[in-house]
């Protein structure tokens, strides 16, 4: 049976229409806002919290994640806390996303790197 896990629902916020699909993972201990028409596909990790591996106690760091409106976060691919991923943008499948995604950017590959823009038409 499809499922999606969410750590923290008061943690989550979703646009109109935006899609969560099967196996997809929210570690939200941090906020995460998935914006209007954003699709997060099958088996994607969104990780809002990591430990602080250098320090003797591992705590825990956290920052918010936010997937603006019309990205796609592929299958499987793995967005890190803190990034931001911008409108109409597209993180490929596996991706790795350390760093934030520009607006109408298409990246892919771990790290994930620019492919090239997007050319988004809003016609018809």
């Amino acid at each position: 049976m499809p499922s999606v896990r969410i750590w923290a629902p008061w943690n989550l916020s979703l646009g109109d229409y935006a899609t969560i699909s099967h196996g997809v993972d929210l570690y939200n201990v941090a906020r995460i806002e998935i914006g209007a028409h954003a699709t997060v596909s099958q088996r994607a990790f969104l990780c809002a919290a990591t430990h602080e591996v250098d320090h003797p106690n591992m705590p825990l760091k956290i920052a918010p994640i936010r997937i603006d409106d019309g990205a796609w976060i592929c299958a499987e691919a793995y967005i890190h806390l803190g990034i931001t991923v911008g409108v109409d943008a597209v993180v490929g499948v596996r991706a790795v996303a350390l760093h934030d995604v520009p607006s109408g950017q298409i990246v892919g590959g771990n790290p994930a790197r620019c492919i090239r823009d997007r050319k988004v038409s809003h016609d018809g």
